[in-house]
């Protein structure tokens, strides 16, 4: 017959439901855990002072026996020396049943001791082997090959990836990825981390949280095949278990990934943003270039401020009055500034002083720079070669 009293009494420390409700029930369990550690760490250590103390005993009354036995008992000195050895044998001898005694007692409280889940089992092997065959190393891919397997993923792929960007809830995403385990891969992830960089530079914010809580969801799997080193579809369903469950340590982790995940997308946008700018302003100013390759807007700004307002208020005659005061070094210089930046048009007879190029008169007069009533006054006066 299967005596099952040793099932009865297992003591664990996180299935009780008696307690209060103003007490935080997941404290407690962990205190009920610690203290039922901390109990069972102080036997052990009374276990191992026990055994060490036996064996010094055993070892005393081991050398004791053999002094004893070897003595010669013909002398009155041999006599009493081995007086002495057998009232200390006796002695050892009594403690020796004091320790088979305190032995049973340890033994029965062991015994009587309730099992947890540190008890509930032991190892039966200290060591497993298991034959596995050796997978042949992957050679590495080249920037180029995994631009080209990334194309052709997303190419054949892109609009399952985007049903799954838009998402909402686990079950759901649960559902479509089991049908489509072919998306549970690097190539699904990078296509959507780049997507929500381009919802958030069209300011599409809520869409692209969406979009990257989707991305953490794959990108959360992919790290979780990559610690159990397995396929990452056989541990879809394992995510989608814990978060179903609402373990909660599992869940804020989560949710901290994202937070992080967000940021990272907005900083990286705003640098996107940035860099587009900078190109839209520096391809600007290449089209502004004159014929020399300056630019005229830098050109009119570093001029002298009596030769600027020249330019700016388009007066000839107050242009001559300026070269003139000039040295012929300074005048030829900046004047040569002006015709390499297209400010002033080498044949001043049929454009006077207006820029050469049409848009850039433009942006000067957007800015400021040049008035929107145009001046125009005999350029044969200037006296310029």
């Amino acid at each position: 017959m299967v005596d099952y009293s040793k099932w009865k009494d297992i003591e664990i420390s996180d299935d009780e439901d008696d307690t209060h409700p103003n007490v935080d029930t997941p404290s407690l369990f962990r205190w009920r855990h610690q203290a039922r550690v901390e109990r069972m760490e102080t036997d052990k250590d009374q276990k191992d002072a026990f055994e060490k103390e036996k064996s010094q005993h055993k070892k005393k009354l081991t050398e004791t026996q053999k002094k004893l036995e070897k003595m010669n008992m013909s002398s009155e000195e041999t006599k009493a020396e081995a007086e002495k050895l057998k009232t200390t044998l006796k002695e050892l001898q009594e403690q020796e049943k004091e320790f088979h005694k305190k032995e049973e007692e340890l033994a029965k409280k062991e015994r009587l001791q309730p099992w947890n889940v540190d008890t509930i089992s032991q190892p039966g092997f200290e060591k497993t082997i298991i034959n596995k065959s050796k997978e042949t190393p992957k050679e590495p891919l080249s920037d180029d090959q995994r631009f080209e397997k990334t194309a052709s993923f997303v190419e054949k792929h892109e609009k399952e990836i985007k049903q799954f960007g838009m998402l909402r809830d686990y079950t759901a995403s649960r559902d479509f990825l089991r049908d489509n385990s072919h998306l549970v891969s690097e190539e699904t992830a990078s296509y959507l981390t780049i997507w929500c960089i381009n919802l958030e530079c069209q300011q599409k914010h809520a869409l692209m949280e969406r979009v990257a809580h989707q991305t953490m969801v794959l990108q959360y799997i992919l790290e979780l095949a990559r610690t159990l080193d397995r396929d990452a579809r056989a541990c879809t369903a394992g995510f989608f278990d814990r978060m179903r469950t609402a373990e909660k340590q599992y869940i804020e982790a989560f949710e901290d990934e994202l937070r992080s995940f967000l940021a990272r997308v907005q900083q990286r946008a705003q640098i996107r943003l940035e860099n587009a700018m900078k190109e839209a302003e520096e391809e600007e100013r290449k089209k502004r270039l004159g014929p020399g390759g300056l630019d005229p807007l830098e050109v009119l700004e570093t001029l002298p401020s009596a030769l600027k307002e020249c330019f700016q208020t388009q007066s000839v005659s107050k242009l001559q009055t300026v070269l003139d005061a000039m040295s012929k070094e300074d005048a030829t210089y900046h004047m040569q500034r002006c015709v390499d930046s297209g400010l002033w048009v080498s044949d001043a007879r049929s454009a006077g002083l207006t820029p050469a190029n049409e848009q850039l008169r433009k942006e000067m007069e957007e800015q400021g720079i040049l008035p929107q009533e145009e001046v125009y006054e005999d350029p044969d006066d200037l006296g310029l070669d």
